[in-house]
């Protein structure tokens, strides 16, 4: 900045363009010439500095070096930037979303009314509630134990009512800490890898393999039925497992399920299983690892509502943990957890647990296979259509995707392509583990028509 000198200026004002120089009378309006002399004045030069000559203020507050490991964006917002900027570059496109798993048809109104009428409820004095049990509502834990759990030992006071099984990811993750070694399956649901990263779990992140250092990746291909070879497999203290697995769409077999019950407790691991498309599965294939013998002693298992009766958006799921399950020192697992729960945690929002409960009255679990069922459709529809096609085709059984094969090539690129040219969304199988290079994971949450549509799109790109 620098200040100018000015010489001293005379300047003329007329009395009846300002109120300043009106006179008391306002009936007389006349123009009146007036020369003021201005002091000696200071001009202030203002120039324009460039940001890297500009000092902005810092904490001294270290970064977390941890969160500084991962490598770009989570999966599914990366899509989600992908996604804005194909429809940027073409505004009259009909695109359409076949890539992040969200539900897409409207929650049934036998849950939504019980939502609705306990929303009411509270501006009443008699149906008012603040703050509940940060474990969930007494009556809809006991359901979820009767309805999902009956005959396998599992008791209410096992189940934690939370806002969706993602959440309680993360309070497993702090549950156990830093000090703890963790095997995921490869590929897997992202969150998995990335809260482990988080929470200090693992070393750098290498790049000539894909993976983060200290992390146990259990490949899961179509070479070994999409079930790790256990017996190459390093002890590792937790174990995430999913079935039916996302993004590959497989389900472990009840005799699979054994087996990794055997290794856990060979190895004095605690496996968390995740449930989230339990209602998917159909025959003999186990919904629930405590279907199998001795799972209690060391297992977790999470669930959610979500992909049931399109509760991505109200959010209510739950997790198990049995009293039967103890560290090494003998103390109950469920006792830390439900520290962690009270501790960062004041409960589901109650109208949403509300709609839980209606969703495992009878009407509401005939509301929900309905929904289940057409999502299943749908995956039979994407299925036929890949296997026209002459691709290798996986899942769409037991879970609401399809996970495609396209050997020799990048999953990313397969992804642009598809976007590009057909103007449909997928997610490359990369995005969830080095083992899915070469797969494009197709998700069936869609409307009937945007799926059949996208179909007849890939049919004409591959054909």
């Amino acid at each position: 900045m620098s200040v100018l000198p000015n010489h001293l200026v005379a300047t003329s004002l007329s009395s009846s363009t300002s109120t300043f120089f009106a006179q008391n009378s306002f009936d007389v309006v006349r123009t009146q010439v007036v020369s003021v002399s201005l002091k000696k004045v200071g001009v202030c030069k203002c120039v324009v500095t460039s940001p890297t000559d500009q000092t902005a203020y810092k904490t001294q507050v270290s970064r977390n070096e941890n969160i500084a490991k991962l490598q770009a964006g989570y999966l599914f917002p990366e899509i989600g930037r992908r996604k804005a900027a194909h429809m940027l570059k073409h505004p009259d496109a009909q695109v359409i979303s076949l890539g992040i798993g969200d539900t897409t048809e409207p929650i049934p109104e036998v849950i939504t009314s019980a939502m609705a009428k306990r929303a009411l409820a509270l501006s009443t004095v008699e149906g008012y509630s603040g703050y509940g049990a940060e474990q969930g509502e007494k009556q809809l834990r006991a359901r979820l134990s009767t309805t999902f759990y009956a005959n396998l030992g599992i008791e209410e006071d096992d189940i934690f009512v939370s806002d969706g099984a993602k959440s309680d990811i993360s309070r497993l993750q702090v549950l156990f800490g830093s000090n703890v070694t963790m095997a995921v399956q490869d590929p897997s649901y992202p969150a998995y890898v990335d809260s482990s990263v988080i929470m200090g779990q693992t070393g750098q992140f290498q790049k000539d393999v894909e993976k983060f250092a200290k992390i146990e990746y259990m490949k899961c291909t179509p070479e070994n039925d999409f079930f790790p070879e256990l017996s190459k497999v390093s002890r590792t203290d937790i174990i995430f497992f999913c079935s039916p697995n996302n993004p590959t769409g497989s389900a472990a077999s009840r005799e699979q399920l054994i087996q990794l019950v055997k290794f856990a407790k060979d190895n004095g691991s605690i496996i968390i299983y995740d449930s989230a498309y339990a209602m998917y599965v159909s025959g003999d294939t186990p919904k629930s690892i405590f279907e199998i013998p001795g799972a209690k002693e060391v297992a977790i298992e999470t669930a959610s509502f979500s992909k049931y009766a399109g509760f991505t958006g109200v959010r209510l799921g739950w997790t198990v943990v049995p009293k039967e399950l103890k560290y090494s020192d003998g103390f109950p697992v469920a006792k830390d957890f439900n520290r962690i729960v009270c501790t960062g945690f004041n409960g589901a929002s109650n109208i949403a647990q509300a709609g839980g409960l209606a969703c495992l009255s009878p009407e509401g679990l005939e509301a929900m296979h309905e929904v289940v069922g057409f999502y299943k459709e749908n995956t039979q529809i994407i299925v036929d259509t890949f296997t026209s096609l002459g691709f290798k085709v996986y899942g769409g059984k037991h879970a609401p995707y399809v996970w495609v094969h396209f050997p020799g090539q990048s999953s990313w690129d397969v992804f642009s392509e598809i976007l590009e040219k057909t103007h449909v969304v997928t997610t490359p199988g990369s995005g969830f583990g080095p083992a899915g290079e070469g797969f494009v994971r197709v998700s069936a949450f869609g409307h009937r028509d945007n799926v059949l549509e996208a179909c007849r799109r890939f049919k004409e790109l591959y054909k």
